[in-house]
């Protein structure tokens, strides 16, 4: 990494949760310059707008307001956010289909390490307002409705409900939207089965291929087959098979099987 710094604001209402994230940067991140630390948002507000930094480290969970209501103090939010939470399951799924990024408490080293390097690498962007977006509606709803996607030159947002499968190519993934579109995402398909895990209308139907079935035209029991509405033919696993029969009676969409 380039020795040039990233100057950062620290918010976090835990005075031993500050100390140790500063003792970790100072000693593992260098390249991180902490310009102001705050135990509450309405100080981490008046620290952003005087110091301007690149960075944020941010607590959700604090007294009067939480970290995402932090957001709403800014039209234009041009700093990358890093949340350091110690959130659950679904969060944690939130944070991955928002591309934003997360550290959970305790802090580990490497990961702190890595999301310091994608935030330097992010710094020229300007989608963290849409990436924000994407993880307050997830949070908001408790389901999230569209996934980052992504890209060599950046990130693409899509609604979950327009993928029609996924299909594995080594690792990486192609997803398959309504609209006919192919898009290559540098993930492996195991990613989108958990981050997918949990959502009544996807199946990871063979090692290769994740399917939609609302996108499914006809299921063949006969081959193990299933015929999208796109054309495309999708193979199920036998050992899969009585799971995705199971998946279909759970969601009504069997009569007689």
């Amino acid at each position: 990494m380039t020795e040039s710094k990233i100057t950062a604001v620290m918010i976090d209402d835990e005075e031993r949760a500050r100390d140790t994230l500063r003792t970790l940067l100072r000693d593992y991140c260098p390249q991180v310059e902490i310009l102001a630390e705050c135990a509450n948002v309405p100080d981490g507000v008046l620290a952003i707008n005087k110091h301007q930094p690149k960075l944020v480290f941010l607590d959700i969970e604090m007294p009067e307001y939480n970290g995402f209501e932090l957001l709403s103090f800014f039209r234009d939010v041009d700093f990358e956010i890093i949340f350091v939470t110690a959130y659950n399951d679904y969060a944690l799924k939130a944070f991955e289909v928002s591309a934003v990024d997360y550290i959970l408490k305790p802090v580990d080293i490497d990961k702190l390490k890595v999301a310091v390097e994608k935030a330097f690498k992010r710094l020229e962007g300007q989608d963290m307002k849409s990436r924000l977006d994407v993880l307050k509606d997830s949070f908001k709803t408790n389901q999230f409705n569209k996934i980052a996607l992504p890209l060599a030159e950046g990130l693409l947002f899509v609604d979950v409900m327009e993928i029609v499968y996924l299909e594995a190519d080594g690792a990486y993934t192609n997803v398959w939207l309504k609209d006919g579109s192919k898009i290559l995402v540098s993930k492996k398909i195991k990613f989108f089965e958990e981050v997918l895990d949990g959502r009544a209308n996807f199946f990871r139907s063979h090692r290769s291929f994740m399917v939609n079935i609302n996108f499914i035209k006809k299921y063949n029991r006969a081959d193990n087959s299933l015929l999208l509405d796109n054309g495309k033919t999708i193979i199920i696993s036998r050992d899969r098979k009585a799971e995705f029969e199971q998946q279909l009676k759970n969601n009504n969409l069997t009569v007689g099987i």
